[in-house]
């Protein structure tokens, strides 16, 4: 996957200042809504919180990634948010998530949105990426570690 395609400045937010589970979705699901390809803000949050509570998308390694298939868009949407402290995400290892990767797929499509994690399971595995996303100041700082 060129990632270069999928991620811009704009899908970046390394300021999260939810303080829960559903704060920060919405937070990450508003920096998606401003590039304008979600038809419908209300069905995608259903679809990211109906998602949430099959089984919750905090990994390890305070990562979290929180992803859902929906109709309100018609390609592969991103977005990535950092936040300050962490916040709690019900993750597999028990620690606060601060490094969260969303994705929203249109129903019936698969492989863009697995070919976009897998490329960002491989970045996110580096100790000194993470470190390096966790300290970005900027959206901007951020993306050139991405890429």
């Amino acid at each position: 996957m060129n990632l270069r395609k999928v991620l811009k400045k704009s899908n970046i937010c390394v300021n999260l200042s939810g303080k829960d589970k559903p704060a920060v979705l919405g937070e990450l699901l508003d920096v998606i809504m401003a590039g304008g390809a979600v038809k419908d803000r209300d069905a995608a949050y259903r679809a990211l919180i109906e998602r949430e509570e099959k089984m919750s998308t905090g990994m390890e390694l305070g990562i979290a990634i929180p992803h859902a298939r929906t109709d309100a868009v018609s390609d592969l949407q991103v977005a990535i948010g950092v936040h300050p402290t962490g916040i709690d995400f019900n993750s597999l290892d028990g620690a606060p998530c601060r490094i969260f990767i969303m994705t929203l797929a249109p129903t019936g499509r698969a492989g863009p949105h697995i070919q976009f994690i897998a490329a960002m399971s491989g970045i996110f595995s580096d100790p000194q990426k993470r470190e390096s996303i966790l300290n970005a100041k900027s959206a901007g700082e951020a993306l050139s570690v991405l890429l």
